[in-house]
């Protein structure tokens, strides 16, 4: 297949990715198996098949999935102490220290209990404050942010991190277990506190949910524990596929966009995991500027909308938040994110 042809043809399966799971319901209900399909397709388009690629996909998922496992069943059999430990907190500590330390905390720890299982808590603790739709829909979109940067700092957080140890772990960049620490932390762990603020700022009070309102979230089984332990795996099987098809197109092309247009280019991550661009850009051709501002975009524009993280389809699917809904906070906050990063990612890098 002629250069053309190959850009043609993984340019039409980039578009299905990126479009699919925001018009299709059905494919944003089934994303796992949906994206596995297009990775595989992918690989045969460009010819990438090889045991080095398939011993990958199998291999490199286990250590996030079985992080998630374990995290699940400690979550599921702690819930009530949890629940119990947010309502005295909540009665002895003043509000808006409060919503400070539940954003920051959860930031931090992300990237060691995973993103998935911060997201949980998260819910819990909107959950046991009873807030208003209004209040716990800002503190879900800013913890979801917060969750979502930390996350990214080890391969355990999330499956971004994941992927992109993955695709930088040979020459020349050689990434073991803590290089995006190295490279991100410094953009990173100020961010998850200043979103801490910005929490603050947005929700300075909040109004107790009416009585009788009932909780939108359910107790999960044992059964749903490992289901989406199953699912993060083939998630991110489906993404190292992706990512192995559009090797090419990345060799071709992304090594020679510039850091800053890379940047702006990322706020597609706005209606995409942000994990699947990683595994579509993200090489070891590209300079680490590019990987430092293609990195950062990615974690920031996915608060924007339901399906760029999955800290935001966690909450969203068990606090039943509409794509409307999150798109009125979210939006704004991504915009004003990027804007605040942009300067700083290109002075410090």
């Amino acid at each position: 297949m002629n250069v053309l042809s190959l850009t043609v043809s993984l340019g039409l399966v980039f578009v299905v990715v990126l479009v699919a799971p925001f018009l299709i319901k059905r494919v944003e209900a089934n994303l796992e198996i949906f994206l596995f399909i297009m990775g595989a397709i992918a690989a045969t388009v460009s010819a990438t098949w090889s045991p080095h690629l398939i011993a990958e996909a199998l291999i490199e998922p286990i250590k996030i999935t079985a992080a998630v496992l374990l995290a699940g069943f400690l979550f599921h059999y702690f819930r009530h102490q949890i629940h119990d430990g947010v309502h005295d907190t909540i009665r002895r500590m003043a509000f808006r220290p409060f919503i400070f330390l539940v954003v920051v905390l959860l930031g931090l720890l992300s990237s060691i209990i995973s993103a998935i299982i911060a997201a949980l808590v998260l819910v819990e603790v909107v959950g046991a404050a009873s807030m208003d739709r209004r209040s716990a829909l800002r503190l879900v979109v800013l913890g979801c942010l917060a969750i979502g940067l930390g996350a990214a700092l080890t391969p355990l957080g999330e499956p971004l991190s994941t992927i992109a140890i993955a695709k930088l772990k040979e020459d020349p960049y050689n990434a073991g277990f803590f290089y995006l620490f190295q490279l991100l932390g410094k953009f990173v762990i100020p961010g998850v506190f200043a979103v801490g603020a910005a929490a603050v700022f947005m929700i300075p009070r909040y109004q107790r949910a009416g009585v009788g309102q009932e909780k939108q979230e359910t107790r999960e089984t044992l059964r749903h524990v490992v289901l989406r332990a199953g699912k993060v795996y083939v998630f991110v099987m489906a993404l190292i596929l992706l990512g192995g098809g559009f090797k090419p197109l990345i060799d071709l092309y992304f090594a020679q966009i510039p850091a800053a247009a890379l940047y702006w280019a990322n706020a597609a991550s706005a209606v995409l995991d942000n994990a699947t661009l990683t595994a579509a850009e993200i090489g070891p051709n590209l300079s680490e500027q590019q990987i430092t501002s293609a990195l950062m975009a990615l974690l920031i524009s996915g608060a924007a909308l339901i399906p760029g993280n999955i800290p935001n389809i966690i909450c969203a699917g068990k606090l039943r938040i509409s794509m409307r809904e999150w798109a009125t906070v979210g939006i704004p906050v991504a915009l004003a994110g990027m804007a605040i990063y942009f300067p700083l990612v290109f002075l410090a890098t």
